[in-house]
């Protein structure tokens, strides 16, 4: 899908005051996208503010050192937010996705514009901006910069390549292209500090953390010769290995990294209720295909959902599913 960069261009020249959201629970390519963006727009002079349904996890705090990310209803309240002239959601097209953010978009007469490389949208009365062949939202805001005439600066840089890296699996998923190196050349040009951030990203674990894992690692089952592996997190596991909610966020590539493996399921059970789903590939079965049975959505090798319902109901009927596609 080829982005219309000029229309782009004129919907934010011809713009003062923005808003900028992604997804809930959100990710690096989330955050990074929103502050690299951020920046941009500000590098025109722009007035931006950025507010999320979910707060920035705790392990990803590092990406935000101005605090500049708001979360709705702790921060700044939706009454606040509705005297913009652009309301841009980042790295999600989807209403569910959205959570509390969403009421927003339902209550603000602002131009809706979305910024994504995910495939499938809902209609959320928006303007596309989508290149789903592009390996992360990050590289969009790079696009982005670029078209608008906007150098990248320091501060710009790290959160990009934040975005870019994780959502390659620091730079070994298939998605990686030539092109993928040629955007974070760029990016590190630009300032941004590839040590720094691996280190902030892979190198900060808490021991609740490190104890979670285990216990991951420890619950793996393996099926299908090996080429399915799956796994699960009960929510009473948080306060047992002293891990947070997002401590869980890649865990599943943990899974994946098992010899033979072509398809890995992790089940997290939320303390709100339902459980939340992570799949990932290697194979020709596309995730997001799996996650499309239970009204979630991603990328051929990675994706997820979310099942109402207990733990055990929801491995019993996602399991079912995968195990049919892999016979």
């Amino acid at each position: 899908m080829t982005i219309d960069w000029p229309r782009f261009v004129d919907l934010v020249k011809s713009s003062q005051r923005f808003l900028l959201t992604s997804h809930i629970r959100p990710d690096c390519d989330a955050l990074g996208s929103e502050l690299g963006m951020c920046r941009v727009l500000e590098a025109l002079g722009k007035e931006v503010m950025i507010v999320n349904g979910h707060p920035t996890p705790p392990n990803l705090a590092f990406i935000d050192p101005q605090k500049r990310i708001q979360v709705l209803g702790t921060d700044v309240q939706l009454d606040e937010l509705l005297d913009v002239d652009v309301m841009m959601v980042l790295d999600t097209s989807a209403w569910a996705q959205l959570g509390p953010m969403g009421e927003v978009i339902r209550a603000t007469r602002a131009r809706k514009i979305i910024v994504d490389h995910h495939v499938g949208e809902d209609d959320l009365g928006a303007e596309l901006f989508k290149n789903t062949t592009a390996e992360a939202t990050g590289r969009l805001v790079v696009e982005a910069a670029e078209h608008l005439g906007v150098e990248l600066t320091p501060e710009a840089a790290m959160p990009v390549f934040a975005a870019i890296a994780t959502d390659t699996g620091w730079f070994r998923f298939g998605s990686t292209t030539s092109e993928t190196y040629r955007v974070i050349a760029k990016v590190v040009d630009a300032g941004a500090r590839p040590t720094d951030i691996y280190r902030e990203l892979y190198e900060q674990d808490t021991a609740g953390r490190v104890r979670l894992r285990g216990l991951i690692l420890s619950r793996i089952e393996s099926e299908l010769d090996g080429r399915l592996q799956h796994t699960f997190v009960r929510k009473e596991d948080f306060a047992q290995t002293g891990a947070l909610p997002s401590d869980t966020e890649d865990a599943i590539n943990l899974a994946l990294a098992i010899k033979n493996t072509e398809f890995a399921v992790i089940f997290v059970e939320q303390q709100s209720g339902g459980v939340k789903i992570s799949f990932r590939s290697r194979c020709d079965l596309q995730c997001n295909t799996i996650a499309a049975n239970f009204n979630g959505g991603g990328h051929k090798a990675a994706a997820g959902a979310f099942v109402e319902g207990s733990l055990e109901d929801a491995q019993r009927r996602v399991l079912d599913v995968v195990r049919s596609a892999m016979r």
